[in-house]
């Protein structure tokens, strides 16, 4: 499961996001770690709908996103030792950003920004001094290849930390990637940053594409910006399918914050969803772009995986068209695909293996 965790200074509104994405399963405490809190959200996909309601399966699951949410500062979290884990076992971080075009506002989203880099950065710089003032005593008792690797590149890593560059801004070859991967550096994962609109900006999404280039953010490697409205949100949380979409319209809003950051989050991930379908279930699958057939059997099962005959796959467009998949098959537009296959987004699936 995709696990991102929502980080931010006070009152920027981290716990409101965590409230509007988590709203459909709520939110439980992380195990032995009592100050994080969980919570589970299904992606909103029409396309799943649409396939659901053409196979009427006895079960539709949707794919999910946990967010994890950490009341206090980087640095706060730093302190608590272990309990900062939480935090680092995710793949991405959502950063919530307070924000506001109202002349005079003396709110600065660029600064925040740096702020909590700047949290991130001294969070790995801490990590990384403790590791080296071990390891540069362990390399000189025996010369062993991999600590003289590992040694190598956290010096790189130290370097670029003390010039306030974050890790995911390096770039590393696989064999260094592999050599600090166990200390899931913080400043190395992709940010997504959440512009925090006020209520009368709700319709201003495209205020995140102006904040790119107005902050510099364009230059940054692995970010990404997206808007929400954490007040507007938190009503639509309370609210009827229905109603909440009229309550959307009124504020000139297309889509969910759920939606937007998700969305924003795939793509800043690189990930993309297939579908398998039949009577039984209808289901989404999150694989990254550029995975094959074989990688995207194992996201279902490694007998599935170890087993794999053919892929069976139609484009979502051409099965709609087509209406049914026997009918895909007549028009020639199911195809059979060997294990390189590189998968589609909003592709259906279907494996075809021993066993």
């Amino acid at each position: 499961m995709l696990r991102a965790g929502i980080i931010g200074l006070s009152q920027a509104g981290k716990t409101t996001l965590f409230r509007i994405m988590t709203r459909a399963h709520g939110a439980s405490f992380a195990p032995g770690k009592p100050e994080a809190r969980l919570g589970v959200v299904s992606v909103p996909d029409p396309r799943l709908d649409r396939l659901s309601a053409m196979f009427n399966p006895r079960k539709t699951v949707p794919a999910t996103v946990e967010y994890v949410d950490t009341p206090g500062s980087i640095i706060d979290l730093l302190r608590a030792g272990p309990q900062s884990s939480a935090l680092r076992e995710v793949q991405a971080l959502v950063h919530v950003v307070r924000f506001s075009g109202s002349e005079g506002a003396t709110l600065s989203p660029a600064r925040d920004i740096e702020n909590v880099e700047l949290e991130l950065i001294l969070s790995d710089l801490a990590v990384a001094e403790k590791r080296l003032e071990r390891l540069e005593k362990d390399v000189k008792k025996k010369k062993e290849p991999s600590l003289e690797q590992e040694l190598h590149v956290l010096q790189f890593c130290k370097a670029s930390l003390e010039k306030q560059q974050p890790l995911r801004e390096l770039v590393l070859e696989p064999e260094q990637e592999r050599a600090i991967r166990g200390f899931t550096f913080l400043s190395q994962k992709p940010v997504l940053h959440v512009l925090n609109l006020d209520e009368k900006d709700a319709a201003r999404t495209e205020a995140a594409d102006g904040f790119v280039a107005s902050a510099g953010l364009e230059r940054r490697s692995r970010t990404a910006v997206t808007a929400v409205c954490g007040s507007v949100e938190s009503e639509l949380a309370e609210l009827s399918e229905q109603e909440a979409a009229e309550f959307m319209a009124s504020f000139g809003l297309k889509e969910s914050a759920i939606a937007r950051v998700i969305r924003s989050t795939y793509q800043l991930l690189g990930l993309i969803s297939f579908f398998t379908v039949g009577e039984d279930e209808c289901r989404a699958w999150t694989i990254r772009s550029g995975a094959t057939a074989w990688e995207a059997a194992g996201e279902i099962h490694s007998d599935i995986q170890h087993g794999f005959i053919r892929a069976e796959t139609v484009g979502y467009e051409d099965l709609i068209a087509s209406g049914s998949l026997g009918e895909a098959r007549t028009r020639g537009r199911l195809r059979l695909e060997g294990k390189d296959y590189v998968v589609k987004d909003g592709e259906v699936v279907h494996f075809r293996h021993s066993g």
